[in-house]
C-alpha cells in the first residue's frame, strides 16, 4: 500500500505545522499508519477525526485491493459506477489535470476528513503533508515553504473562507520524496477543491524545471478547471496567476 503523503514532511520536523498562523483554535494530531493529520477546530474532535480518517483510508485501501492499477498508474484513471465518493473525486481531479489519481490522495484525505468535522465545528483546518483544508470565520495566513529558495516562508497567503472551505496545496520538485517530474521549489495552488489543488500543484510542478519555465507553468495553470490561483517559486524567482492575496516578509 502506497500513500504518497507518507513521511512527506517528517524530515523537516513538521515545519509545515507552523505555516498556518493563529492560536485561537484547539489543535490535535491524528496518526494512522502513513497518515499524519494536524487539525485545528473550535473544540477537541480527536475521536470523530480518527473515525473519519479510518473510514476514508479504508475506502481507498479497499479500492486499491480490487483495482491495483489505481495505485500505480501515472495517467488518468477511468470512472465507473458505484465508486466510493472519495475515489470518484480523486479520479475526476486527476482527469482534469492529466495525472494519476493517487496524486490526489493527501488532498483527498484532508478534504474529506475536514468536511466531516464541519458537522461539529464551524471552523476546521486540516493539514496533511503540506496540503491544507481551511474553513474559518476569520482570515488565516499561510506561509509557503520553498526549501532552500530565498523566498521560502517569505510569501504569506491571506486566505478568507466566509462561505466555503478552501484548499491550499503545495508541491515541490526539490523538497521531499513525493514524485515530481519538475524542479520547482514550490508550486502552491488555491482552489475550492483540496483534491484539485493537490493534483494541480503536482501537474503544474511537472512543467517547471528552471526559472525560465515559470511562465510556462502559469500558462498551464490557466488551463486547469476550477483553480483560483497559483504561485510558482524557483530559486529567487516567483510567478503568480489568479486570485492570490499575499504579502511579502522582508
Amino acid at each position: 500500500m502506497i500513500f504518497p503523503e507518507v513521511n512527506k514532511i517528517e524530515y523537516l520536523e513538521r515545519n509545515y505545522r507552523d505555516l498556518i498562523k493563529g492560536k485561537d483554535l484547539v489543535s490535535f494530531q491524528i496518526k494512522e499508519a502513513e497518515s499524519d493529520l494536524y487539525i485545528r477546530a473550535s473544540q477537541e474532535l480527536t475521536s470523530y477525526a480518527r473515525q473519519a480518517l479510518l473510514r476514508f483510508r479504508g475506502q481507498i485501501k479497499d479500492y486499491i485491493y480490487s483495482h491495483p492499477l489505481f495505485e500505480s498508474t501515472l495517467l488518468p484513471y477511468p470512472r465507473e459506477d458505484d465508486m466510493p465518493e472519495i475515489i470518484d473525486a480523486m479520479i475526476q481531479a486527476a482527469i482534469w489535470c492529466g495525472v494519476g489519481p493517487m496524486a490526489a490522495v493527501a488532498g483527498a484525505i484532508a478534504e474529506f476528513v475536514g468536511k466531516e468535522l464541519l458537522n461539529y465545528s464551524s471552523e476546521v483546518i486540516v493539514e496533511n503533508g503540506g496540503d491544507i483544508f481551511i474553513k474559518s470565520n476569520q482570515e488565516r495566513k499561510v506561509s509557503i515553504f520553498a526549501g532552500e529558495s530565498p523566498l521560502s516562508q517569505k510569501i504569506i497567503l491571506k486566505i478568507e473562507t466566509p462561505k466555503n472551505y478552501v484548499g491550499v496545496c503545495t508541491s515541490s520538485g526539490t523538497v521531499g520524496p513525493s514524485l515530481s517530474f519538475g524542479k520547482a521549489d514550490a508550486v502552491t495552488v488555491i482552489s475550492d477543491s483540496v483534491l484539485l489543488a493537490d493534483v494541480a500543484a503536482t501537474a503544474i510542478g511537472n512543467v517547471v524545471k528552471t526559472k525560465e519555465d515559470i511562465g510556462q507553468g502559469l500558462i498551464y495553470a490557466q488551463k486547469i478547471k476550477s483553480i483560483k490561483g497559483v504561485i510558482i517559486i524557483k530559486e529567487d524567482k516567483m510567478g503568480l496567476w489568479g486570485d492570490v492575496n499575499f504579502m511579502v516578509i522582508k
